[in-house]
């Protein structure tokens, strides 16, 4: 026998033994009476909602379980905070977009050169990072590039140019909040 198979038996017999000792984990109170209607409630639903077993204590997938309430505070549809997520496109508008990824909460934009500034260019991305807006619920950060030749090198950018834009970016997240509230 080679080498090669020798090993891979053992993790087969692990893999196939497993599998019915994570079936057998759910315990007999997660796989109730289907018949009885309890799947009707829509509270119920939502608060078993992208969990493995359907019960109150199954196991979680693909992120954490969140209540209703926690879903319209946040933004139904997002995986980040909504006022943040419009404030942080607003405020990167000037730049053009590359990629938004709503649910993982990246924007990254494209190059952009400041009109003048033809030997110099910038790009941004930007996390947002919760479904709360707070003051640390987001991070800008900045590259910048100059021309050298004929190509682009990688130069400094100030330290405060990341904190001035998520500063913009908190008070456009403000300021939508208060104009949604007012209605």
């Amino acid at each position: 026998m080679t080498r090669a198979r020798i090993t891979r038996r053992p993790a087969r017999a692990l893999a196939a033994l497993g599998i019915p000792m994570i079936i057998a984990a759910c315990s007999s109170d997660s796989v109730r009476d289907v018949g009885r209607n309890e799947y009707n409630d829509d509270s119920r639903r939502a608060r078993v909602a992208g969990r493995l077993t359907g019960a109150d204590d199954g196991i979680v997938l693909f992120g954490t379980a969140r209540t209703p309430r926690e879903d319209a505070a946040g933004g139904a549809g997002l995986g980040v905070n909504a006022y943040l997520w419009r404030a942080t496109l607003d405020t990167l508008s000037f730049m053009p977009l590359a990629s938004a990824d709503p649910f993982g909460g990246v924007i990254i934009t494209d190059w952009y050169s400041p009109p003048g500034a033809g030997a110099e260019r910038f790009k941004a991305t930007a996390y947002v990072m919760g479904r709360q807006l707070r003051s640390d619920g987001v991070r800008v950060s900045v590259f910048r590039q100059v021309r050298g030749g004929n190509s682009w090198v990688d130069a400094p950018v100030a330290a405060s140019t990341g904190a001035e834009l998520e500063d913009r970016v908190l008070a456009r997240a403000r300021e939508l909040r208060s104009q949604t509230a007012g209605r």
